[in-house]
């Protein structure tokens, strides 16, 4: 099936809720609107930096941007590296780096830099919420993509509480 086969399905199959996480049923998933409930397994080729990835899709590459979370910059063209981004980095290339990974997507598919935007999981591990739950990565909720955001900002607070990562360093 080619990418645009593939994102035409998504968009017209609509889903059932289902993204096989352990954190259940995201709101808003199969109820119209975007490609949420039908998960897209892939293979990750490059980390690209803190909440960012390249994965193999469909004979090709994509980039996608880890819906709900954003860590310091790293590689930002014209922007210094920011306070923890090296450790943002370092630690979303031990949890996905080569990684099959599961892409769960919210209301829209993509971004205005083409991205496509996911909660990404290893197994059962959310990705998004470990980068905010272990302090390298702020919440970042940009309407309509919001079905985990009470989730991460809960996160957030916990390790803002506890001085973890960035909280504790910048």
């Amino acid at each position: 099936m080619t990418l645009l086969a593939l994102l035409v399905y998504l968009l017209l199959a609509g889903g059932d809720g289902e993204d096989g996480g352990s954190t259940g049923t995201a709101a808003g998933e199969g109820r119209g609107g975007g490609p949420a409930g039908r998960p897209v397994t892939a293979q990750v080729v490059r980390v690209v930096d803190g909440d960012t990835i390249e994965v193999a899709l469909d004979g090709g590459t994509d980039d996608v941007r880890y819906i709900g979370v954003d860590t310091p910059e790293t590689v930002k063209p014209g922007e210094p590296v920011q306070c923890y981004g090296p450790e943002a980095s370092e630690f979303n290339h031990e949890l996905v780096d080569g990684e099959t990974v599961r892409l769960v997507f919210d209301r829209e598919l993509r971004d205005v830099y083409d991205r496509l935007l996911a909660y990404v999981y290893v197994g059962d591990r959310f990705v998004n919420a470990a980068l905010v739950r272990e302090g390298y990565a702020r919440t970042l909720e940009i309407p309509p993509n919001t079905s985990r955001a009470d989730q991460l900002a809960t996160l957030e607070q916990r390790a803002g509480e506890h001085g973890l990562g960035l909280w504790g360093a910048c």
